[in-house]
């Protein structure tokens, strides 16, 4: 691994430039400019991770491609050796997590996209291992009871030290379990969580270091249109202590507000305020559905600007 550290930032109007700044001069960093770090030529980067031993950087785009990259021992000269990619999905790729274990160090990628599918990787020769349709097959509604055949995953959050993945889809009340074999590489049962409430839709997850708890989030920022300067809502699951990798998938309980770690305060700081009105939900339901529609809407670029983007990209430059 690198002796320093180093922020990783991304913007939409660099069609997904890569940037990083190093965090070792932290009295002088005002003053720094960041430096191009990848790029994937002319698509948006939606999600990004280290491998789990820090080899390779993974990228995804609205392309449908993932990017494996060797992770440079200068990043601030830029990552240009690409280890693989990893290619199967048919829509945009929208999350990105590693699950591995004790037995499994190096871990496998997992991938979600605009699909319906999660899909399980080999990073290093870009293999795709299985996949995991759901949708209709899950049994899943929206919240307005309508049948979702294709909906788009939203997020992925990979329990440690387990076999289990946890995914948010787009208009899934619930998340969805999966659990996967790592031994024969490939997926398991699913199962739907549901009972946190009508019209909680995650749109982002993230589990504790301890692997006892899973946090689920739904909002959105600013959504357009509405009286809300922002939109969120807290979920807490627990119940993961207690699954046995290679066992059936866990029950999980929401965790009552006043149990949650930090409690009533820390939810007046994520949420605005300890309870959050119906409308709230319905109004980050619509928002996160508006926002993934529009990634599906691949935007059409000139020649003119395909060549100009070509001539600046990091790794053709010629360094004299």
């Amino acid at each position: 691994m690198m002796d320093c550290m180093f922020v990783m930032l991304t913007s939409l109007e660099l069609f997904g430039w890569w940037i990083c700044m190093d965090l070792m001069e932290m009295k002088t960093l005002v003053n720094k400019k960041a430096s191009p770090l990848l790029a994937h030529y002319c698509s948006i980067i939606t999600s990004l991770e280290f491998s789990p031993d820090g080899r390779f950087i993974v990228t995804a785009d609205r392309d449908f491609k993932i990017r494996v990259t060797v992770f440079p021992k200068k990043p601030l000269d830029g990552a240009h050796e690409i280890q693989s990619f990893c290619l199967g999905h048919t829509e945009f790729v929208s999350c990105l997590a590693f699950l591995f274990t004790v037995d499994y160090p190096q871990g496998f990628l997992v991938s979600g996209g605009g699909d319906s599918t999660v899909r399980l990787w080999d990073i290093n020769p870009g293999t795709l291992l299985d996949t995991c349709e759901f949708g209709s097959k899950a049994g899943i509604v929206d919240y307005k009871g309508n049948e979702v055949s294709c909906s788009t995953v939203t997020d992925l959050c990979t329990i440690p030290g387990s076999n289990v993945v946890a995914v948010a889809v787009q208009s899934l009340q619930g998340i969805l379990l999966v659990s996967c074999d790592l031994s024969s590489q490939t997926f398991g049962a699913v199962k739907v969580i549901s009972n946190m409430g009508d019209s909680f839709i995650p749109t982002s997850l993230g589990c504790s270091s301890s692997a006892e708890l899973l946090w689920t989030i739904t909002g959105v920022s600013k959504p357009h249109g509405s009286n809300h300067n922002s939109l969120t809502c807290v979920r807490v699951l627990s119940g993961f202590k207690k699954t046995i990798p290679d066992a059936a998938l866990p029950e999980l309980t929401v965790v009552d507000d006043n149990e949650v770690p930090g409690a009533e305060k820390l939810l007046e700081k994520l949420q605005g305020s300890v309870t959050v009105e119906e409308e709230v939900f319905l109004a980050a339901a619509e928002a996160v559905k508006t926002s993934m529609c529009n990634l599906l809407i691949k935007k059409q670029y000139t020649t003119e600007k395909r060549e100009f983007r070509k001539r600046g990209r990091n790794d053709k430059k010629t360094k004299h």
